[in-house]
């Protein structure tokens, strides 16, 4: 009996039982749609981040003060006080590899203008930040190099921050505003970046210069951080060594003392984030695939009743020159029909839960080719799977026997 024939004979016996072959199906159906569902969520969220990243700047380098032991205590880096401008000004005449460079310093306070306030923070920066963190000024200008050395009253406004302050839509600029108690003179507002992927409102920030924070504000004489940019991505991990050998020497660290100092890279961190989104893509596409390992049980054990049903089919078929070989490929084209039926479906069924997902709860998703490949290859390779016992038994029947069966 060829193919045809074969293929003919199951699909008329599925039609004969409409209802029971989609309840089989909907374990396929709902299986390769979470998994669909799932690689998508997980692929989006990956490359949404990939993409906030990139646009912070890929070859950003992050120096930090680091932990060490002092008196036999741990202290952490925040309670150190172990990178100074002198350690900046190393930097900047010693280091080949770095394109741009700005010391940091943080001030959390509440910003005043009028009868307006918001809590935040002063962001103490240099003029080659906006280079480095790839930020604009949107209208206005970034204060210059003469307002950081006089440790000028000036700043630059972040989106959210003009809002809060001016929400009757007044323009910021030449506007003196408070933080605290110190006043400033508003010189430039950024452009708007909205949140990022964790969450984080890019918009509200402030930027003065460094100096005015640690004169006017914080008082100190030592550096929150320093963040630099090397000239070529590629280069990073030597602008790090380079950076590291400078620090130690400027810190006096002999050989075998371990440094006071953190150094991170957005490609560290890159990796990093890389690595957790796709281990949690895996485990989210297992969970959802469990669901197709349910539904192969689920055709395996209609297959079986099938079987039992048609006995007497089966018999009849043998007796009047169908070998073992044909009824074993009849019943599994069945399975086959019904897992690649219910693939398709459930392909459609993930690209609209996709598309819903999206559009209603505003998630980064992206469904990738390979994943609707794999989840089809998977559920035919099920039907063949649990459709081989079914088949086997009905292919070993006794002719006799079965024509007898009631």
């Amino acid at each position: 009996m060829n193919i045809q024939n074969l293929l003919k004979i199951a699909v008329k016996a599925l039609n004969n039982n409409k209802m029971r072959c989609f309840l089989t199906m909907l374990g396929v159906i709902i299986g390769v749609g979470a998994v669909i569902a799932m690689l998508a969520i997980g692929q989006g969220s990956k490359n949404s981040i990939k993409a906030q990243i990139s646009e912070m700047g890929s070859n950003m380098i992050m120096i930090m003060p680091g932990s060490m032991n002092r008196g036999g205590v741990r202290q952490s880096g925040a309670d150190m006080q172990t990178l100074k401008p002198s350690d900046y000004e190393a930097l900047v005449t010693q280091a080949s590899g770095i394109s741009h460079i700005t010391p940091t310093v943080n001030s959390s306070g509440q910003w005043v203008y009028g009868n307006n306030n918001y809590p935040s923070s002063a962001q103490g920066v240099n003029t080659q930040f906006l280079d480095i963190r790839q930020r604009r000024v949107a209208s206005g200008e970034m204060f210059t190099e003469a307002d950081v050395k006089n440790a000028a009253k000036v700043c630059v406004l972040g989106k959210t921050l003009v809002d809060n302050l001016f929400p009757d839509g007044t323009d910021p600029l030449g506007k003196v505003v408070r933080f605290g108690k110190i006043p400033l003179t508003v010189v430039g507002v950024l452009e708007e970046k909205g949140y990022n992927t964790m969450g984080q409102d890019q918009d509200d920030l402030a930027l003065v210069p460094y100096t005015t924070v640690m004169k006017r504000m914080l008082a100190s004489d030592w550096l929150q951080g320093i963040q630099a940019s090397a000239i070529d991505e590629e280069q990073t991990p030597q602008v790090i060594e380079e950076i590291t050998e400078i620090l130690r020497q400027q810190h006096k660290l002999r050989d075998g003392e371990e440094d006071n100092f953190t150094i991170r890279s957005m490609q560290e961190l890159a990796e990093m984030i890389s690595s957790t989104s796709s281990m949690m893509t895996v485990l989210l596409a297992a969970v959802a695939g469990i669901s197709l390992l349910v539904g192969g049980i689920g055709i395996m054990n209609i297959m079986i009743v099938s079987v039992t049903e048609r006995t007497r089919e089966i018999g009849l078929r043998m007796s009047i020159g169908a070998t073992g070989r044909d009824i074993m490929m009849q019943f599994l084209i069945e399975a086959v029909i019904i897992s690649v039926t219910g693939g398709l479906i459930g392909i459609l069924l993930g690209a609209l839960a996709t598309w819903c997902i999206s559009f209603f709860a505003h998630w980064p998703v992206e469904i990738s080719g390979t994943s609707v490949v794999l989840s089809f290859a998977v559920c035919t390779f099920i039907g063949v799977l649990f459709g081989f016992y079914p088949a086997a038994k009905a292919s070993n029947l006794d002719p006799i026997e079965a024509i007898r069966y009631e």
